[in-house]
C-alpha cells in the first residue's frame, strides 16, 4: 500500500423545501509544519504526528487568490491548512498523514498555470476547495495529468463541463439562476453590475435565465472593472436606467465580488434621489460584514435578496468547522466560518476524506481518487448539501452543465440589518437552468 502514484497518461481523458440531517465532526488540536515558495506563492502542511508506516502521504493542493486589487479568499488556503493539522492528529486519512499544499493563483491566468504545474510537479493526488477564474489556463494542466478537480468556488462553466471536475455546489449559475427567480415578481427594471471579464462574461445569461423563467424581461448588463476604487459613475448609469422601463421599482444586482461593497459605497450616495431602487446579490459578494460597513438597516442592502449555495452559518450542520476553526485556526481572522470559500473548502475535503475511506487500504492516487468518484460513489455532507454522486449524464447535461449535480440555493434577505432566511428549505434551480440559453 502506498501513496505515491502511477506515472501518469497524457491523454484527457421552482421551489422545494427540503430539511436536513445535521452530523458533527469531533475535532482536537494538532501541530502545524508549514513551508513557502516564492515564486508561486506556495505552502505546504505536511504530517506533524500519527502516520501509517512507510506508507507516503496523500498530497492535495488548495489554490485562491490572496493580496490582490480584485477578489481574495485566503481562508480558503488557511482553512485547507488548518483541516490538516486536524486529520493529522488524528492519524491521518486512511492512516495516511495527509500534506496539503496551498498556491495563491494571484487573479492571474499565468499563476493559475502555474499552480497547477506545482500540482503535477508534487504528485497531487487532487485539487480541493479552490477558487480561481481562470479555468482556461489551470484545466487543461490537471487534465493532461489527469488530476481531480474537488470542489471549486463555481465560478466559470467549465467547473460543470470537464469530465475531472466534482464540484460541491452549484456555482454562479445556481446562485443567478436563483436571484434571478426570486427577483422576476418583486422588481421593476432590473440592472447587473459586473466584473469586465471572462468569468462575468457567463453571468448575464444565467440571471435572465430565473427572471425569464417568472416572465420577466432581461436584465441590462452593464459591465464594471474588478478592482476599480469607485463606481460612481457606473451608479449613476445604473441608477438612470431604472426610471425607464416598466413595472415596480427597479432592481440593481452588483456581482462584483470583494468590490461589491465599494460599489455599494458609490451606490449609496448616487441613489439618495432614488429611495425605491432596490438591490440584490449573491452570496461571496456580499456577507454580514459588507452589510454593515454599509450602514446595516439604513444601508442600500436592506431588502436586499441574497442567495447562497449552503444553510445559514447559524445551522448546527456548521458545528463541525466552527469547532475546527476554533481549534485549529484561533486567531486567524482569514478563516470565518460564514465566509462561502471556507464553507466550500470544508465541503471539499469532507468529500475527500470519504473518498479515501472508500479506498480501503488501496492506493490512494490521481487515478483511484477520480475512478473512486466516476465508479458512483455518493458523498453525504452532513445535511449541508444533497448527498453528492457524480455522473456525466445528469439532468443538467442537456445545457452543457453535465458536473453541476447540486443546484439547490438557498435564499436570503437582509431585515432590519441582518441577514436573514427568507424561506425555509432550498431553492432547486435544476428547471430553471435546463431553460437556460447558455450556448
Amino acid at each position: 500500500m502506498t501513496g505515491r502514484r502511477p506515472i501518469r497518461s497524457t491523454h484527457t481523458g421552482g421551489l422545494r423545501g427540503r430539511s436536513r440531517a445535521t452530523r458533527t465532526g469531533v475535532l482536537s488540536a494538532g501541530a502545524l509544519v508549514a513551508c513557502a515558495s516564492l515564486a508561486v506563492g506556495c505552502g505546504v502542511v505536511p504530517g506533524a504526528t500519527g502516520g501509517s508506516g512507510d506508507d507516503d502521504p496523500i498530497t492535495v493542493m488548495t489554490w485562491a487568490p490572496q493580496d490582490t486589487g480584485a477578489t481574495n479568499k485566503p481562508g480558503m488556503p488557511a482553512l485547507a491548512q488548518a483541516y490538516a493539522r486536524w486529520v493529522n492528529s488524528q492519524g491521518g486519512l486512511g492512516g495516511r498523514q495527509l500534506n496539503v499544499l496551498t498556491c495563491n493563483d494571484h487573479n492571474d491566468s499565468v499563476a493559475a498555470a502555474k499552480c497547477a504545474r506545482r500540482a503535477v510537479k508534487e504528485d497531487a493526488v487532487a485539487v480541493v476547495g479552490s477558487y480561481s477564474q481562470y479555468a482556461d489556463s489551470f484545466f487543461p494542466v490537471l487534465e493532461g495529468a489527469r488530476i481531480p478537480y474537488i470542489g471549486g468556488y463555481g465560478l466559470t462553466n467549465t467547473e460543470f463541463t470537464s469530465p475531472l471536475s466534482y464540484p460541491v455546489n452549484g456555482g454562479q449559475p445556481a446562485l443567478l439562476a436563483g436571484l434571478g427567480s426570486a427577483l422576476a415578481d418583486s422588481c421593476g427594471p432590473v440592472t447587473l453590475v459586473r466584473p469586465d471579464t471572462i468569468a462575468g462574461d457567463q453571468l448575464p445569461v444565467l440571471l435572465d435565465s430565473g427572471l425569464s423563467s417568472g416572465g420577466h424581461e432581461r436584465a441590462h448588463d452593464q459591465r464594471a472593472a474588478e478592482d476599480a476604487t469607485s463606481y460612481d459613475d457606473q451608479s449613476g448609469r445604473a441608477l438612470a436606467r431604472e426610471g425607464t422601463g416598466p413595472g415596480g421599482p427597479g432592481c440593481v444586482v452588483p456581482v462584483l465580488g470583494d468590490r461589491t461593497g465599494t460599489f455599494m459605497d458609490s451606490f449609496r450616495r448616487a441613489s439618495e434621489d432614488h429611495p425605491d431602487v432596490r438591490t440584490a446579490t449573491v452570496l461571496g459578494s456580499v456577507d454580514q460584514t459588507t452589510i454593515n460597513a454599509s450602514g446595516g438597516a439604513s444601508g442600500p442592502y436592506e431588502g436586499a435578496y441574497v442567495t447562497g449555495w449552503y444553510p445559514s452559518v447559524g445551522d448546527p450542520a456548521w458545528d463541525g468547522l466552527k469547532k475546527l476553526i476554533k481549534e485549529q485556526a484561533f486567531g486567524n481572522n482569514d478563516v470565518d466560518a460564514a465566509d462561502a470559500g471556507v464553507q466550500t473548502t470544508w465541503i471539499a475535503y469532507t468529500v475527500l476524506k470519504e473518498v479515501v475511506e472508500s479506498l480501503g487500504d488501496g492506493e490512494v492516487s490521481a487515478d483511484t481518487v477520480r475512478r473512486a468518484l466516476d465508479g458512483g460513489l455518493e458523498v453525504g455532507t452532513g445535511g449541508l448539501t444533497p448527498d453528492l454522486r457524480w455522473t456525466f449524464a445528469d439532468k443538467l447535461a442537456s445545457v452543457g452543465f453535465p458536473r453541476l449535480v447540486n443546484a439547490d440555493v438557498t435564499l436570503q434577505v437582509v431585515r432590519d440589518g441582518r441577514l436573514v432566511s427568507a424561506r425555509q428549505g432550498t431553492v432547486d434551480t435544476t428547471r430553471t437552468l435546463q431553460n437556460a440559453d447558455v450556448a
